[in-house]
């Protein structure tokens, strides 16, 4: 009952009511030249610093959605949950090697989204296209995952409904205010709600790894409770070690999560803001900082197992919902108050990743779709209105998959999502070292891999459902024998390039036109303070195209 939680209720509306009011006074942080244009609303103006870059890309990689499901998936699977961490480890030396190339090329160009960076490396409409709507229709599932975090809340405090209205207005309100706030201050503001979110979480998380431990009886005795719960599952999986069986899945995941991850459009998004070159340098180096913060979060699994937290029931009769582990141990183990600011942390968490999100699908739809497509002449004013609008309609849809999807189907949607972005691998991260690949072979390649990809998700089934229940595909349906799973994203991103670098071949040797590379050598090494160039300075369409290493 809600009354029970009166002081949460609160502190958790105190708190989000305060970084809603930093949402709209960012529109006037950093002194923006010009809010009706793309570089200003959808990028901050270029122009963020380390302190700012570090919480912006911290805050939109480290979701609400990680702050309960990571420790749901310890809690109801034990090790595998644990792959989120050496992922995002892995990670930040391909960031490294990747997007400061990225980042210079942009730079000089003007390049808004990775689409607009693969247009002109490539000189191919038609795969710019693929790789904008590749990230719209990853990025969407996302983003309705933030609002299963929110939703778990909301449920320990009791603020649920029996209409679907009445469940779902308190969700609705918020992401309300989210896209007002967005509409008017852009990236601006999770930039500045995020020194907020990440302080509030730091807090929360190191006071549970420090006190819960204590009051439980110490690390013994949480990890003791786990594995005789994993013991006494009457279907055994990998307890608190991997069984043999899922080593070759975890591996997989863990790499295959850890190069999809910053090809997603918001996480670019967030590197393309920066000041400069040292600003990302040093931003790679000190992010795995949230590396150890996610360590101690998946902990929080075993805590909840120790602490014998029961679920509350799940959206379907007879399921559990795993996600409201964690607020309903925060609500057992601790006073209402601190409660509260860990509720708080939980849904202003969801906020910051859900406005980066939402801009960064708005954006390629923008560049990419309505200014390619419907509009070559639209002026930056045009492009920024058409952007705030459809950040929107983005909120919108994501709202509705809450509202009218099993929360679960909107999970397995999100790791289809992971899936589908690794598909633009090749244009996008390997294009920004080589233009070896021709671009009828990658459009071929994208083809090859999004085709086996789905199909590969279509025959994984689990006791609820009988098509995409997740993304570890069996090894026996290639005839393999053995109970060993795969990422389905590691074999189909390697399909693809399969496929792209055969035909590649096949293409040189009839040779089929290329087109011309828009980009130079110099470009991918650009800082700050180099001039940026204009279509007009590039070379016309019958000219040579300069070599690219």
């Amino acid at each position: 009952m809600w009354r029970d939680h009166l002081t949460e209720i609160i502190i958790f509306t105190l708190l989000f009511l305060l970084v809603s009011v930093m949402g709209f006074v960012a529109a006037r942080w950093r002194a923006p030249r010009d809010m009706a244009h793309l570089d200003e609303w959808g990028l901050g103006g270029r122009n963020f610093g380390g302190w700012i870059t570090w919480f912006l890309v911290g805050g939109d990689l480290y979701t609400a959605y990680t702050f309960v499901a990571v420790p749901a998936l310890v809690f109801g699977a034990g090790a595998m949950g644990f792959f989120a961490v050496p992922y995002t480890i892995v990670i930040y030396p391909l960031v490294f090697l990747v997007l400061c190339r990225l980042w210079s090329v942009s730079h000089r160009h003007g390049f808004v989204t990775p689409a607009d960076f693969v247009r002109s490396r490539f000189d191919s409409p038609v795969l710019a296209l693929l790789v904008a709507i590749t990230g719209i229709v990853a990025t969407m599932p996302y983003i309705a995952l933030q609002l299963v975090g929110i939703e778990a809340v909301l449920k320990a405090m009791g603020v649920t409904g029996e209409s679907t209205l009445a469940r779902h207005l308190p969700i609705i309100v918020a992401f309300a205010i989210l896209a007002a706030y967005t509409y008017q201050s852009g990236l601006r503001a999770p930039a500045l709600i995020a020194f907020v979110k990440d302080t509030l979480i730091y807090i929360v998380i190191l006071v549970a790894v420090l006190y819960l431990p204590y009051k439980l009886g110490g690390w013994g005795e949480i990890f003791g409770a786990a594995d005789a719960k994993f013991d006494a599952s009457p279907s055994p999986g990998d307890g608190v070690l991997l069984n043999a069986n899922n080593q070759l899945q975890y591996v997989t995941l863990a790499f295959g999560s850890a190069l999809a991850l910053f090809l997603y459009p918001h996480s670019i998004t967030g590197v393309l803001a920066s000041r400069n070159r040292d600003v990302i340098k040093r931003n790679m180096s000190a992010l795995p900082a949230y590396s150890l913060l996610l360590g101690l979060i998946a902990l929080l699994g075993y805590m909840a197992i120790a602490a014998d937290v029961k679920p509350l029931p799940g959206a379907s009769e007879g399921t559990v919902d795993n996600n409201t582990i964690v607020p309903l141990l925060f609500d057992q183990q601790f006073p209402s108050w601190f409660t509260g600011v860990a509720y708080a942390a939980i849904g202003i968490g969801a906020l910051v990743p859900a406005a980066i999100m939402s801009i960064a699908a708005a954006n390629l739809f923008t560049r990419n779709i309505y200014k390619e497509y419907l509009r070559r002449d639209a002026t930056p004013a045009q492009e920024a209105n058409v952007s705030k609008i459809t950040s929107l309609v983005v909120k919108i849809g994501a709202v509705a998959c809450i509202v009218f999807l099993d929360p679960q189907f909107s999970i397995d949607l999100q790791l289809i999502g992971g899936v589908i972005i690794l598909q633009t691998l090749p244009a996008v991260a390997l294009g920004l070292y080589t233009r070896w690949f021709h671009r009828g072979a990658l459009i071929a390649g994208w083809a090859a891999g999004m085709g086996l990809g789905m199909w590969m998700l279509y025959q994984i089934a689990s006791p609820t459902r009988k098509h995409f229940a997740g993304s570890a595909f069996p090894l026996e349906k290639f005839g393999f024998d053995t109970p060993k799973t795969i990422y389905v994203g590691i074999v189909a991103v390697l399909v693809n390039l399969l496929v792209a670098a055969i035909l590649t071949l096949i293409l040189r040797a009839v040779k089929v036109r290329e087109g011309v590379d828009g980009t130079t050598s110099d470009d991918y090494f650009a800082d700050e303070g180099d001039p940026r160039v204009t279509p007009g300075d590039r070379q016309d369409a019958d000219a040579a195209p300069e070599p690219v290493a």
